[in-house]
């Protein structure tokens, strides 16, 4: 395997192992592969001219094996006389010189120097069963015994599956005594266990090397399929990455197991020596149907990533129904990444896709499904880093033979913080590609747009206050839509306003102006000021994770604001949020709060979104005039859309209504 599977989900060390010896009892360490599954290690690290020592041999036939390959000088040794004499019995005859000695590997009788490699299959793991000081104290036993009949330059190649306690041991003594070490994993011996229906735990091949002396301490490992060795500077690194291979193999081996019951398991792959991830698969099953498929993937285009469908969980869910699959493995890839086509994407997923696909799987062609027949392109227009949002990326993505620009903060990747469509025109010096600032991409800004008009409507020119600029699209609708309002976009962070004038085609004006001013204090000063605004939308993301509101920053709707909100709108004006919950708890309390300021509180909740759009008015309005307001606003924004052939979708006053709700 080629890419490397670390899985998001939470792991525990000792229910990990427990839950593993409980189910392979007493045959669990039978489990390491016998010489087909490790010949192409063992071959690489242990020559035919070696003197071999197989330490704990029990009775494998690894010595044997490598004996009737041309490795002549080899003994084996074990504590049971029982076992030796067995093994004697079966090799006497025909290999009178493959010697098998009675001996207990913590106090060999051997000379100092005497071996050039000793080979150990799951001997340390049977001695160190736990982290006991007494067992602790028996393996330095062991250790030291294999440092003293080692010859220089001669190797220790231990296989193992390197339990936490066991790695740290390894780690422990043979760097600090000038042994180099080397892990890699032994797949062959991983897929013989899943042939024969074994659950498939990572195997590992530790190799330490003797040396005389070593200027540094000398950690190296391979966990892919290839031979490119990735050099580690400490043994935590090394505890590390073996930790998040056998977790992601325990996940895959449950998933193989039994389903999730529409839920969902998440993984990284990452390419092996890099430290950030090439994929990320999201392993999706739905309602066992018989006449679903049993098992696909599906490969996300590049930059269509942050899709509602793509990256929420209901998304996800909905996306697994519609190809009718049991189960579903849903591919993003990475920015900053280069794939190939479609087929060579499909190349380089196959290994790991098979390795989550249900055990009794029948079709053994594992479908690949996509949104066409490429994997999407991304275009990076432009980075940056800013004091408050922390480093941003704007770029260009593809969406069904359409262009659109995005902006991304790279703490929330899957957040789309804002998006325009770009449109060609033809200008002097040719065809140039321009935002289309008629088009709103937003779902959510449709309907704040149509609030807005609804406080526009009663006098010219209105005064609208947007807190919140991000790309500036909603600010440069709202300017074109009312053509008659005075916007002021408020934000605190100077970057935005250079990222909305650059690369989403904001343009101020005697119309349209941006304030550089944390918005609670503008809003503040107004009130203070005995400032007039007709609208004030809220549009703002709160970069506190912490709490489960995405928008807005919970000081936004603190009573004090609120009660300067409620000043500056006076008796006709309207106050419109954009609130996005992670956390539904949340909601009545706010509910209840806005309720207490405001006469009038209109909820449209977007039904694909988490965003509720909240019109705020201080005027008591009964339904009817409600609706009649906002029907007015409706027929205004679609006829704008026709008018500027901006190809969006239209409000369908029947779904809009049945979505909206007086509080």
């Amino acid at each position: 395997m080629n890419l490397l599977p670390k899985s998001h989900q939470e792991f525990s060390q000792k229910e990990y192992w427990d839950s593993f010896f409980k189910k392979r009892g007493t045959k669990a360490f039978e489990w390491y592969g016998e010489y087909p599954e490790l010949s192409t290690h063992l071959h690489k690290y242990i020559k035919p001219q070696d003197d071999v020592l197989i330490t704990g041999c029990g009775n494998s036939t690894l010595g044997r094996d490598l004996h009737d390959i041309g490795y002549k000088k080899i003994i084996n040794i074990d504590i049971s006389q029982v076992v030796i004499r067995q093994m004697l019995s079966q090799s006497a005859k025909e290999r009178p010189d493959l010697k098998y000695v009675q001996m207990d590997a913590l106090d060999m009788s051997f000379a100092n120097d005497s071996f050039s490699a000793i080979l150990d299959k799951g001997t340390l793991d049977a001695l160190m069963s736990d982290d006991r000081p007494e067992t602790v104290e028996k393996i330095e036993k062991y250790f030291s015994e294999i440092q003293r009949v080692s010859k220089l330059a001669g190797r220790y190649v231990c296989v193992s599956l390197l339990q936490e306690h066991i790695l740290k041991a390894l780690l422990d003594y043979f760097p600090s005594n000038n042994w180099m070490l080397r892990v890699v994993r032994c797949f062959e011996a991983e897929a013989k266990a899943t042939e024969n229906g074994e659950n498939s735990m990572p195997v590992f091949l530790v190799v330490c090397t003797k040396f005389k002396a070593l200027p540094r301490k000398i950690l190296e490992m391979n966990l892919g399929s290839g031979d490119k060795m990735q050099r580690f500077e400490t043994e935590d690194e090394v505890l590390a990455q073996i930790a998040s291979t056998q977790h992601a193999a325990f996940v895959c081996s449950g998933l193989k197991r039994s389903a999730i019951h529409e839920n969902e398991v998440s993984l990284d792959l990452y390419k092996v020596g890099d430290s950030i991830p090439r994929f990320t698969v999201y392993v999706v099953d739905t309602k066992h149907d018989a006449r679903n498929a049993q098992y696909a993937a599906f490969i996300v285009p590049q930059g269509r990533e942050a899709e509602w469908l793509f990256s929420t969980k209901s998304g996800r869910q909905h996306l697994a129904k519609v190809t009718k699959t049991n189960r579903l493995s849903i591919v993003t890839m990475h920015r900053g990444q280069d794939y190939g086509d479609f087929n060579e994407v499909q190349t380089e997923l196959g290994d790991a896709v098979c390795s989550l696909a249900p055990s009794d799987l029948k079709n053994k062609k594992i479908p690949y499904l996509s949104l066409g027949s490429d994997v999407g392109k991304r275009t990076i227009r432009f980075e940056g880093s800013s004091e408050f949002s922390g480093a941003y990326v704007v770029e260009d993505v593809e969406v069904d033979q359409e262009k659109f620009r995005r902006l991304f903060y790279l703490t929330s990747q899957l957040v789309i913080q804002s998006e325009a469509k770009l449109k060609t025109v033809k200008t002097k010096k040719g065809v140039k590609e321009v935002v289309d600032l008629a088009h709103l991409t937003c779902r959510h800004h449709v309907y704040m747009s149509v609030a807005a008009h609804l406080a526009c409507r009663r006098k010219q020119p209105s005064p609208v206050t947007v807190v919140g600029l991000g790309g500036g699209g909603l600010c440069s609708f709202l300017s074109k839509f009312l053509p008659k309002s005075k916007i002021t976009a408020v934000d605190i962070d100077p970057a935005m306003v250079e990222v909305a004038t650059n690369w989403f085609g904001l343009t101020q004006s005697d119309r349209l102006r941006v304030v550089v001013q944390d918005g609670v204090e503008y809003v503040n000063k107004m009130a203070e000021e005995n400032g007039h605004s007709d609208a004030i939308l809220f549009d703002v993301d709160s970069k506190d994770s912490s709490i489960g509101m995405s928008c807005p920053p919970k000081q936004f709707l603190e009573e004090s604001v609120l009660d300067s909100i409620v000043k500056v709108i006076g008796a006709s004006g309207f106050f419109i949020l954009n609130l996005v919950l992670r956390d539904s708890s949340l909601r009545p309390s706010i509910l209840n709060t806005l309720k207490n300021k405001f006469e009038t509180v209109v909820s449209y909740r977007l039904a694909e979104d988490l965003n509720e759009i909240l019109i705020c008015g201080r005027d008591k309005m009964d339904t009817e005039i409600v609706k009649r307001s906002l029907a007015e606003g409706t027929n205004e924004i679609n006829n704008f859309f026709k008018r500027n052939q901006s190809h969006c979708d239209d409000v369908e006053l029947e779904e809009y209504f049945n979505n909206l709700k007086i509080l």
